[in-house]
């Protein structure tokens, strides 16, 4: 598969609205419909040492693994095969880290081997071109910490990079109101996906919002703070138990203060456009973070469903007073 494949393997996307081609592919007989906009991607061929510039069923299984973990999961993981703490592991310690892994991801628990059912594929996870790049031609190169956790970076932020790539079909780096907020919603439970797509829909009626055109750095932070999900979910259901319903600089609050991340004002208006169910200016915050919490879920394809555990976050609000204290601010 090509990177954007990837992308949209482990990414639930709509078509862009700027384009005309809805799926990639055709049924027998069909006219070819063409074929969705891809985006180059420098970061995979790094790995390329065949040369094809395309991502085999070993890799892939292989690059949706490490997409599976949180940096600070495989932190704990690495510096415990680091057995005399030295920053660094070989590969053979890496492979016992990658096992462990796949275990806890549906796709790699499905392929522990890196084998493709039914299929002879002789290649295992562990022998790709990632793992040459770790380890060097010869596979004795030790793997350092911070190498490890900058390529984990990277994988995320490319594949952050390229599901922007995908609506963005003009290259004009930047993509409209629309498909931003269809990002949004493309991971939402289907007893609720139609009315947030009417939402969406209804963004060409508001004359505020029906032009607007959102930026990869806008793009990305959003995505960031979708990564902090749990002190996000956990700061804006106690503001709300301790003061009522989030308005927009509550949320922006609450997204700075908290997480770090700074919203412009018309992302900020496209969620509220999204999320404010009945429209009183106040986001419903339980369909906003179970929408992000889903995406999360999607991405990392969780080998035991609910493992993020959505009401973990807001539930046990004693663990959350100095978090509301910052809010309160």
């Amino acid at each position: 598969m090509l990177p954007a494949d990837l992308m949209r393997a482990v990414v639930p996307v709509f078509p862009p609205s700027e384009s005309n081609i809805v799926r990639e592919g055709r049924l027998r007989g069909e006219r070819n419909p063409g074929e969705l906009h891809c985006a180059p991607s420098e970061f995979f061929m790094l790995f390329d040492t065949n040369g094809d510039r395309l991502i085999s069923f070993a890799e892939y299984i292989f690059f949706v693994t490490l997409l599976s973990i949180p940096e600070s999961s495989f932190s704990a993981a690495f510096k415990m095969f680091d057995v005399d703490h030295s920053g660094e592991i070989d590969k053979e310690e890496f492979k016992k880290v990658m096992a462990l892994m796949r275990s806890y991801n549906r796709q790699g628990a499905n392929h522990r081997d890196g084998l493709r059912t039914g299929l002879k594929v002789g290649q295992p996870v562990e022998n790709g071109g990632v793992v040459e790049y770790f380890f060097g031609n010869d596979g004795n190169e030790p793997l350092h910490y911070d190498k490890f956790t900058n390529f984990l970076k990277g994988l995320h932020d490319e594949i952050i990079r390229l599901e922007f790539s995908h609506y963005d079909v003009k290259s004009s780096n930047t993509i409209p109101a629309k498909d931003f907020a269809l990002s949004m919603v493309a991971s939402a439970d289907m007893n609720h996906i139609n009315k947030l797509l009417d939402r969406v829909d209804n963004l060409g009626n508001d004359p505020d919002l029906k032009g607007v055109r959102i930026t990869f750095e806008e793009f990305k932070s959003f995505a960031d703070l979708r990564r902090r999900l749990e002190p996000l979910a956990m700061a804006i259901f106690t503001y709300g138990k301790v003061n009522g319903l989030l308005t927009k600089q509550d949320l922006k609050r609450a997204a700075h203060h908290v997480c770090g991340v700074d919203l412009t004002d018309r992302v900020v208006d496209i969620i509220f456009h999204v999320f404010d169910t009945n429209h009183d200016g106040n986001l419903s915050s339980e369909e906003f973070v179970r929408a992000l919490q889903r995406r999360e879920t999607d991405v990392r394809q969780p080998a035991t469903p609910g493992s993020m555990g959505l009401l973990s976050y807001w539930l046990n609000f004693n663990k959350c007073s100095s978090l509301t204290q910052m809010l309160l601010k």
